[in-house]
């Protein structure tokens, strides 16, 4: 038996929650604005991209499909003016550890443990095309803090899983707000919360309406505009897809790891998602929510 793309998408479940909760982690915006940066503005995208973010506004803009590239270039903006991306990566991961101790402590042993395998893995990946993911790999792993270094290293997992999605995403010529309107209708959520959410105003949202009818993935009824059966089913076969992608990654890691690892995070997995339910609110983050049927 090997890791096949149930498994991915249960290890790539966790993965999600397990990073998530600091995105939106108030101790760690508060890390963020102490740098001086203005009530930490931009914190997420400024954080997460900081690996990639030499290489120009429009690269992260690249990587960032689903996010209005004004924002990407404000929040880039905000960390230039204020600190420097090393920095800001820095007082992230700081965070993480604190937070991982604060939240789930009864899992930071076991996965500091995981740490050698883990990058062992991140290492064995190739680049191809999965540019996000490559900027990871070579900023520091912070070795001195095992449970922070395996963190690290599962995040990187977790971009290679992005980069590879939404290569998929384009393979089918869909543009990030159709991708959203999609993925909003796959999950159950509000219409357009996840391109409102990602800053795409009345005007991208027309675009995309019109362009998922012409494609035959949205109806429209009474004025109305819907994801229909097909768009529901393109969008499922765009996560199977990655999935089964993704399953080389925790094949890499091991069948017996990867499983270890689920056990592990799915016994705090509700803990973690109910930090980003207090301090975002209940939709953000999908990756680390159930589809609501």
């Amino acid at each position: 038996m090997t890791v096949d793309a149930a498994l991915a998408a249960r290890a790539s479940f966790a993965s999600h929650r397990l990073i998530g909760w600091v995105f939106w982690d108030p101790p760690a915006i508060e890390r963020y604005a102490a740098l001086g940066v203005p009530d930490g503005r931009g914190y997420y995208i400024a954080t997460r991209a900081a690996p990639l973010a030499a290489a120009g506004d429009a690269a992260v803009i690249a990587a960032f499909v689903s996010i209005h590239p004004l924002f990407v270039r404000f929040s880039l903006d905000q960390c230039r003016e204020h600190t420097t991306f090393a920095d800001a990566y820095r007082v992230r991961n700081e965070a993480v550890g604190v937070g991982l101790r604060a939240y789930v402590p009864e899992i930071v042993d076991a996965l500091g443990e995981m740490a050698p395998a883990l990058w062992d893995a991140v290492d064995t990946h190739p680049l191809d095309a999965r540019v996000l993911f490559a900027a990871h790999t070579e900023w520091p792993r912070h070795d001195d803090d095992p449970a922070v270094s395996a963190w690290l290293a599962l995040n990187c997992i977790r971009e290679w899983r992005g980069d590879t999605h939404w290569a998929v995403v384009a393979s089918h010529g869909l543009s990030g707000v159709e991708a959203g309107l999609l993925h909003d209708a796959y999950m159950g959520y509000p219409g357009e919360w996840l391109p409102r959410s990602r800053g795409a105003d009345d005007g991208m949202l027309s675009v995309a309406w019109e362009s998922l009818l012409s494609k035959g993935l949205a109806d429209e009824h009474g004025g109305e505009r819907r994801i229909n059966a097909e768009g529901l089913i393109v969008r499922e076969g765009i996560e199977h897809r990655t999935d089964e992608l993704c399953a080389f990654s925790w094949r890499l890691v091991g069948e017996e790891r990867t499983r270890a690892f689920c056990e592990l995070v799915e016994g705090v997995g509700d803990r973690l998602l109910d930090r980003i339910d207090r301090t975002a609110g209940p939709n953000w983050m999908p990756a680390a929510r159930e589809r609501r049927r």
